[in-house]
């Protein structure tokens, strides 16, 4: 089944290597861990196919294997937000300073949820 947004919810995906997923089980598959010291920048991205090159191409040689994870955020909260474009039309994301995540985080609805996976 297809999770679509509805009109007060925007879908969004985040690529996320194992130990963030983990991380993200631990909450309940309810939020996002918090960023670590020299990660300022929160990055959900647009489109589950710009969310699945940095899954496949930059976390699975990091890591070992990369995540596609996919959740609702009430618009009126991503509203306040610009989109971004990171080095190509296709490469759309939004910057949630690391210090709003908890606001980022309230702002989900429904669960986390995992919708690819790589090696």
């Amino acid at each position: 089944m297809t999770k679509t947004a509805s009109e007060n919810t925007i879908t969004l995906w985040r690529p996320v290597g194992a130990k963030e997923l983990e991380l993200i089980a631990q909450s309940g598959m309810r939020a996002f861990p918090p960023r670590l010291p020299d990660q300022p920048i929160f990055y959900p991205v647009l489109t589950e196919d710009y969310a699945v090159k940095i899954a496949r191409d930059w976390n699975v040689p990091a890591s070992g294997s990369g995540f596609v994870t996919r959740f609702e955020v009430r618009r009126d909260f991503i509203a306040k937000y610009d989109v971004q474009e990171a080095g190509g039309r296709s490469h759309l994301e939004y910057w949630i300073p690391a210090e709003e995540l908890d606001a980022f985080n309230a702002a989900i609805v429904g669960p986390i949820e995992v919708v690819r996976s790589f090696p």
